[in-house]
């Protein structure tokens, strides 16, 4: 069934070319238009038969699109929407896939005029690889996609992308624009920010440096996502920082408490632990309480 007789996206990488891959495959769309800066990135993508055609300005490739797909970094949103606004047909979709929602969706909303209609969308899946060369037709299965409709949002388009999303495998659920971004801070924007810092490390210590040689699975596994798109993560970083912040505050103050209870450890009861099954005979130990916990924890995530 298609829902959209030509889908424009507008960043064609990993992102918008595993969405334009899926959906056409899908039977969802159309016809698929492309446009990005990166002239080299559009014209791979129509020798991968990601798009079927791509335009060399915005506001051609916008002008006849039922859907318009921001799939660039989430600091270049708020321009493409200004840039585009006045190139929208009547009855267009404009959509996303950022990472930031919150206040950014109500200045998105401010340029798209009356006779279109502007839908926040996140997939929640990625990979540390970036381009359109990554993209994969099921890149989305089994995935969860976020939309962050407001009271301006029409429920008519709403539905119509919640049903594109589902067609591409997707499982759909709608949440509060800055309800979104707080739940970001803490499952996604704060893990990359460990990365990165952690990773930041070796670059301002000599002794740190001369240890990285040395490095196994756990840096590797730690800060894997830390081999993300800068430029992507650049703008998260800056746009939720309220929220990170947040809950950089209370990861903080985590780490005290950690440090105390390493501080005051004692030396496990061996036997007790022994008999008694690994973790269980903690007793009055903080440290290996925490310890438990998280590994409880981290078993329950899997």
């Amino acid at each position: 069934m298609i829902l959209f007789k030509q889908m424009t996206v507008i960043g064609v990488g990993l992102m918008g070319g595993s969405l334009a891959i899926a959906a056409k495959r899908a039977g969802m769309v159309k016809t698929v238009v492309g446009y990005s800066k990166r002239r080299g990135d559009m014209y791979k993508a129509i020798s991968m038969g990601v798009l079927d055609r791509c335009c060399l300005t915005l506001p051609r490739a916008v002008e006849e699109a039922d859907l318009v797909v921001l799939a660039t970094p989430v600091g270049t949103f708020e321009p493409l929407a200004k840039a585009m606004s006045g190139y929208l047909k009547k009855g267009a979709i404009v959509t996303d896939v950022g990472s930031v929602k919150g206040d950014l969706v109500s200045r998105i909303e401010k340029h798209i005029p009356d006779h279109a209609m502007f839908v926040g969308g996140h997939p929640m899946v990625g990979l540390q690889k970036s381009g359109v060369s990554s993209a994969l037709p099921n890149f989305f299965d089994h995935s969860t996609l976020i939309l962050t409709p407001t009271a301006k949002t029409d429920p008519a388009a709403t539905r119509k992308v919640a049903q594109l999303w589902k067609g591409v495998g997707a499982k759909v659920v709608e949440m509060d624009p800055h309800k979104h971004d707080q739940i970001m801070s803490v499952v996604s924007h704060l893990p990359h920010f460990l990365a990165y810092a952690s990773m930041e490390l070796f670059n301002h210590s000599r002794a740190a440096q001369n240890a990285l040689p040395y490095a196994a699975g756990g840096l590797r596994d730690f800060t894997r996502i830390a081999k993300s798109s800068p430029e992507m993560w650049h703008d998260i970083f800056r746009l939720n920082k309220e929220s990170l912040f947040a809950a950089l505050d209370s990861y903080q103050a985590i780490l005290e408490s950690f440090k105390k209870a390493i501080i005051t450890a004692k030396p496990r009861e061996e036997s007790r632990s022994q008999y008694e099954g690994e973790g269980q005979a903690h007793g009055g130990d903080e440290l290996l309480k925490i310890l438990t916990r998280a590994k409880a924890l981290r078993e329950k995530l899997d």
